[in-house]
């Protein structure tokens, strides 16, 4: 395409190139890759998914929701056709690995949203998976007797003031420090009140509440063993919508921020609360979008490595996605998480220079039973 722009002055020429064909290339049935090289320099992987053919699914590292472990791994161990890394998540301390963002997985929360930043959600039906993205915001509650108390968290570190619920998918214990009260619950009643001990045991057919300050002291004064305690979460949509969509996904990860809405650029970043270098920097990045017609692309764009790829901003990766086709996206952990695996093999250059990096979860794509 060649245009020509009048200007005071000489005449220019403009050379636009259009972008060349992608060439797809079939890994399995339903699930095709192709590697983008752009002169930037820019390297990026995609699959491209058929959601008929293959299904896509969330897992945490170690089956808990707590624990880091690589993409390659999870997807070993899941017996993945392909595997990206996926939300954001703690990297050291005690808690490594939990999720700082929405997680849900085979239709139970693990962890609240940030912020009511950007999330996507896996739907099953007969036909196979679809996609719903949004902004998501939580509600949690316990009632012991006739109080009712709001939860500040879920499944994480206690903060001052705060009160949390431990739920079975966390771990086998609440990992926390003795400065606060625990009340373990089972069948729907206090078991006991444990202060200044932490790390409780969760039992599998109950909860730990954990409490620290004025939020303890509540929990002191509403439980005592024998009380009837039920615990409530769930998740709704930000955004302005006639129904809650959420309620229908079994998994869902959260990410941040939007890229694509309705198949125009629209990058959430302000918003969410995202500091404007991480909009604007480049970076390596990891992306999930859906298609017109319900197939989903799974990028990753590896960065921080001047001879083979510089990362992008957020703006050029949403430009990239609507190039494929993109109508709703959003933005992954990125940085030295990015990591695709297909069949067993790591295809990208992870930046950090240990090489791939532990993470708390990833998007696996498996065979679609017959």
């Amino acid at each position: 395409m060649i245009k020509f722009l009048a200007l005071l002055g000489p005449a220019l020429l403009v050379l636009t190139q259009p972008a060349p064909p992608v060439a797809w290339q079939s890994v399995a049935p339903g699930v095709e890759h192709a590697h983008i090289v752009r002169a930037t320099p820019w390297s990026i992987h995609v699959l491209r998914i058929d959601p008929s053919l293959a299904v896509l699914d969330v897992f945490h590292a170690r089956d808990n929701a707590v624990g880091l472990e690589r993409v390659s791994e999870l997807a070993a161990r899941q017996n993945a056709i392909a595997a990206i890394n996926g939300g954001y998540f703690r990297m050291t301390g005690t808690f490594a690995g939990d999720s700082t963002g929405t997680l849900q997985i085979d239709g139970k929360i693990l962890s609240e949203p940030d912020r009511g930043r950007a999330a996507v959600g896996l739907v099953r039906t007969r036909q196979g998976t679809r996609l719903i993205m949004g902004h998501v915001a939580w509600q949690g509650s316990v009632k012991a007797g006739d109080t009712t108390r709001r939860l500040d968290g879920l499944n994480r570190a206690r903060g001052a003031n705060e009160l949390v619920l431990f739920t079975p998918e966390f771990n086998d214990t609440t990992l926390t420090d003795a400065t606060g009260s625990e009340a373990l619950v089972r069948d729907g009643r206090v078991v006991e009140i444990r202060d200044g001990a932490g790390s409780t045991p969760i039992p599998r057919d109950g909860f730990v509440l954990s409490a620290t300050g004025t939020a303890a002291a509540w929990l002191r004064s509403a439980l005592t063993a024998g009380t009837r305690v039920t615990a409530a979460v769930g998740l709704e949509p930000v955004d302005d919508l006639p129904r809650n969509p959420w309620r229908d996904a079994e998994d869902i990860l959260g990410g941040g921020p939007k890229l694509v809405t309705a198949g125009r650029i629209d990058i959430t970043g302000e918003r969410e609360k995202v500091a404007p270098a991480f909009v604007t920097d480049r970076h390596p990045r990891s992306a999930i979008a859906s298609l017109a017609d319900g197939r989903v692309l799974l990028l990753v764009v590896d960065g921080r490595q001047p001879e083979l790829s510089l990362g992008m901003s957020l703006d050029e990766l949403a430009r990239v996605l609507v190039e494929l086709g993109a109508v709703e996206a959003i933005n992954l952990d990125g940085g030295g998480s990015t990591t695709m695996v297909v069949k067993g093999g790591i295809i990208n250059h992870p930046s950090d220079p240990t090489g791939e990096r532990p993470v708390s979860d990833a998007i696996i794509v498996r065979s679609r039973p017959q």
